[in-house]
């Protein structure tokens, strides 16, 4: 499957669905690559779309942010809404937020790249550099959904490496970035983090840039959903479950 046609995951039948998600894909990457995380993330009745690269589609950023307020302004749609992206997808995501362009109830953010770095990475190891996932490495090998050679700084458009006002970012955000991320390293997007209002950020353990697609993918998406279910309590998002100190009891 090679399509760049928006794909989409519902709630399993009989249950409400939870909230809306809108994955934004990195550069190079089809929305094939995000079912695994879309099913995931279905099976615990959240619905899921994802929108193709909006550095190298068919349609453009423009089209594809079009294309995202259409989906979170559909009638009937389950809320709270969650615009997610990945790599450059995350770039527009912060944007959008930023700018007001569209309104979501918060953000996901995955391997937010450096846009001042030259991120050329050579075809041969692109797989490798993109995800520790074996299973995944193979998919972005084999399964031709993944343009390689994409990853370089000339691929972001201008319009996302503009300044943001950061403080204009007001909904809670989840950052998710690999302590093991080469393509955009994590001390270099602290930064970012830093300067949005609500914002947390979590490093994941041999992460590489598409956290989404980790070794620990499962627990990246157990994060998502926990994140999730604490936005659906509302924007301050209080704790559902805790951590207490106490003495081990003897076997």
């Amino acid at each position: 499957m090679t399509t760049n046609a928006p794909l989409a995951w519902s709630e399993p039948a009989g249950l409400a669905a939870r909230g809306t998600l809108v994955v934004l894909p990195g550069r190079g990457e089809r929305p094939g690559l995000y079912e695994r995380f879309g099913r995931r993330l279905a099976a615990d009745a959240y619905r899921v779309h994802v929108v193709e690269d909006p550095t190298g589609g068919d349609e453009g950023i423009e089209g594809v942010s079009a294309q995202v307020k259409s989906l979170l302004e559909a009638h009937e749609r389950p809320g709270p809404a969650i615009l997610a992206g990945s790599d450059t997808g995350a770039l527009l995501a912060l944007r959008l937020a930023a700018l007001g362009s569209v309104t979501v109830d918060a953000l996901v953010l995955a391997g937010l790249p450096d846009t001042t770095l030259d991120t050329s990475v050579d075809p041969d190891s692109e797989a490798d550099q993109r995800a520790s996932c074996p299973g995944h490495q193979r998919l972005l090998r084999d399964s031709g959904l993944l343009t390689a050679g994409a990853l370089t700084r000339e691929r972001i458009p201008e319009a996302l490496r503009e300044p943001l006002d950061l403080a204009a970012v007001t909904v809670p955000v989840l950052g998710l970035h690999g302590d093991n991320d080469f393509i955009s390293p994590i001390d270099r997007i602290r930064s970012v983090y830093s300067g949005l209002p609500h914002a947390k950020l979590l490093t994941v353990d041999d992460g590489r840039h598409d956290v989404l697609n980790a070794s620990h993918h499962r627990s990246v998406a157990a994060s998502v959903v926990l994140f999730l279910e604490r936005l659906r309590l509302g924007s301050d998002l209080p704790l559902i479950v805790g951590q207490t100190s106490g003495k081990e009891q003897p076997a």
